[in-house]
């Protein structure tokens, strides 16, 4: 009777909040044996993606909510430093190729809803994001969340939303056909050229050589400061709380957080997914002191460092999420001195980057919003409404793709929540 007694207690117990990991003193210890060509290379490899693209996509949602240098700056510095932390401290404690940075299509979000809002409430939306993805690690709910907010709707939300990018690779083009069309080229060419080198960087580097030639980089205007980060205290408003807090919670858990966990599962690592929730609320916590959305587990880094380009031994992986942290963060650290050379570029050579920097991501969303047999429905009226840029109630888009998609699903096809 004893045993029996011990057994259904023992099936009963809760999962842990913070899964137990070899630690940081084996991880550090082991660290200088798993450091090779490979394991360097997709470090650096994971950081130049994160460091080009997605930065360009974050100052361009900064231009169009008008936010000023200092504002951009400390913005660019919360992401970069405290998801470059992440992946120290994720990666040297589980000895895993656990990644930190941010959410990319929650960068995309904010163009739209930035400029409906001030620095301080999005700020307070941030925070309140931060808290809601903590609660949910903690408490272990992220499964019952996510089963009413299925993924296919989340990806066609995000595949609307960051449609326009796409566009503005073919706008941008006509616009500005000598920069951007050489930029355009250099992309095909750089991907042709190597797969272990992003082809947005060889895309950048020849953008800016036109755009000097043309007289179009006014390097006149750059002027280098080392400027400190700031803290913004949060404002809280209703209309921020919808518009950001809630569909920027869903897409760390349901993009990032689930991309990376499905990814490490894939290559044979039994990844702590309590943990991964629990520090992505820590970091969205963190950052929107800043003026920061959320550093969080990141999807594709986490992917490009677990990937076997990182090398054969997959117990040695977890060097090239170091190698990637440490770049990752001094990027953030002088987010400064990089804020004011992009803002010299010219704006249709940022925008073809931005859409450049978005394809795979993309291609990424709507196979997975469409590829399924569940919540078709749902998923379409989800995009549709992303891409109408719909604003109700100084809400905008992305949120009510999520309401409109769950709805649509649960009227048109109710029984693809039953599993």
């Amino acid at each position: 009777m004893s045993v029996e007694i011990r057994t259904s207690v023992k099936s009963v117990k809760k999962e842990p909040i913070w899964e137990k990991g070899p630690g940081f003193k084996e991880g550090l210890r082991d660290l200088p044996s798993k450091l090779n060509t490979n394991t360097f290379t997709a470090g650096v490899v994971a950081a130049i993606f994160g460091c080009t693209g997605p930065a360009l996509i974050i100052m361009n949602a900064a231009q169009t909510g008008k936010l000023t240098d200092a504002q951009t700056i400390s913005w660019l510095f919360s992401v970069y430093f405290f998801g470059g932390l992440i992946s120290l401290i994720m990666g040297l404690y589980y000895k895993m190729p656990i990644s930190g940075a941010y959410s990319i299509p929650g960068a995309v979000m904010l163009a739209s809803a930035l400029p409906l809002f001030s620095f301080n409430e999005a700020a307070g939306a941030y925070l309140i994001a931060g808290v809601l993805v903590l609660l949910l690690g903690v408490s272990g709910l992220i499964g019952k969340v996510m089963r009413w907010i299925p993924l296919p709707i989340v990806m066609a939300m995000i595949a609307g939303a960051m449609f326009r990018f796409g566009l503005d690779i073919v706008s941008s083009t006509q616009k500005a056909p000598v920069i951007a069309g050489a930029a355009l080229v250099a992309y095909f060419i750089g991907y042709r050229l190597s797969k272990k080198i992003s082809p947005i960087l060889w895309s950048l580097i020849v953008g800016v050589i036109a755009a000097l030639l043309t007289g179009d980089f006014k390097l006149e205007n750059v002027k280098i400061a080392w400027i400190m980060p700031q803290i913004y205290p949060p404002t809280f408003t209703l209309g921020a709380f919808f518009a950001i807090a809630i569909p920027l919670a869903v897409l760390v858990i349901g993009a990032e957080n689930a991309q990376a966990y499905g990814v490490l599962t894939a290559q044979g690592y039994k990844a702590p997914i309590n943990a991964m929730t629990v520090i992505s609320g820590i970091g969205g916590i963190v950052t929107s002191i800043f003026g920061g959305h959320n550093a969080n587990i990141a999807g594709p880094m986490t992917a490009i460092c677990s990937s076997e380009e990182a090398g054969e031994d997959k117990s040695g992986r977890y060097a090239a999420t170091i190698i990637n942290g440490i770049v990752f963060g001094s990027f953030g650290l002088f987010a400064s001195v990089a804020v004011p050379f992009v803002k010299a570029l010219p704006s249709n050579l940022v925008s073809l980057l931005a859409g450049l920097a978005m394809i795979s991501v993309l291609i990424r969303a709507f196979e997975r919003a469409f590829a399924a047999k569940k919540f078709k429905y749902g998923a379409f009226f989800a995009l549709i409404v992303a891409m109408s840029g719909l604003t109700l109630f100084k809400i905008s888009s992305p949120f009510w793709s999520l309401v409109v998609g769950v709805l649509v699903s649960l009227i048109m096809e109710p029984g693809d929540f039953d599993s």
